[in-house]
């Protein structure tokens, strides 16, 4: 049975996809900050059948990291890992005249250092399984939009360091999947008091990602947009 390690999968994109995958037959290793609304998704993915490790947690914490790989090898082994789990920063969302660089600091340690010391350890049990890394990434990596300095350029560097690693790992691919704009928490704490339900529900594009893992996928930058299937 595969494996998948999904962080941040309590809400959002990061929930939907580990139903996707958990119908698929995947087993399951998810992490999130809130230990009750882990609990929750961790049911309604044990009701697929498959094994599930729910393990609360944050993953910018060392020993969480080293728990959830250390899980995941408990259940045979790790053929995906989606570093999904990141911050927005502070919302209302600042100018970069007005952005603390403490804040920066945090948004960099969350959505940059924290997903790569967990590739770090994870490596050796994906190079055993020829497996896939996906780095959840957004537009705001590749364009410029007034007060997305701070996640923008941590996007940035989050997939620059997904695309180095894709130039170095022969036995792993690599996948850098911008979802697009979801009808999320975070996606409404960017846009505090607007009304956001012409965005689409993140199952639509973690329906993408699993059309794509369940394939052939290849190392490589996808977007959600380009990839829904049309209507019948």
């Amino acid at each position: 049975m595969a494996v998948a390690l999904i962080t941040g999968a309590s809400r959002g994109f990061g929930r939907a996809l580990a139903r996707e995958l958990a119908g698929d037959g995947w087993d399951l290793v998810v992490d999130a900050r809130h230990p009750e609304p882990l609990g929750e998704v961790a049911e309604l993915l044990e009701d697929a059948g498959v094994a599930v490790r729910a393990v609360p947690g944050d993953v910018t914490d060392r020993g969480h990291r080293l728990e959830l790989v250390r899980d995941a090898e408990e259940l045979g082994g790790l053929d995906l890992l989606v570093n999904n789990a990141g911050t927005l920063g502070p919302s209302p969302l600042p100018r970069l005249e007005a952005l603390d660089p403490a804040s920066l600091a945090e948004v960099m340690v969350a959505n940059v250092i924290a997903p790569l010391a967990l590739v770090q350890l994870a490596l050796p049990l994906l190079r055993r399984s020829h497996g896939v890394v996906v780095a959840v990434t957004s537009d705001a990596a590749v364009e410029a939009y007034e007060g997305w300095g701070a996640y923008g350029a941590s996007k940035a560097a989050l997939e620059q360091l997904h695309h180095v690693l894709q130039a170095e790992e022969r036995d792993v691919r690599v996948v850098r999947f911008d979802p697009g704009d979801m009808r999320t928490d975070m996606h409404q704490a960017a846009f505090p008091g607007e009304d956001i339900s012409d965005r689409a529900e993140p199952e639509v594009a973690a329906g993408v990602l699993r059309r794509l893992l369940a394939g052939e996928v290849h190392s490589g930058r996808y977007r959600s947009a380009e990839l829904v299937e049309a209507p019948a």
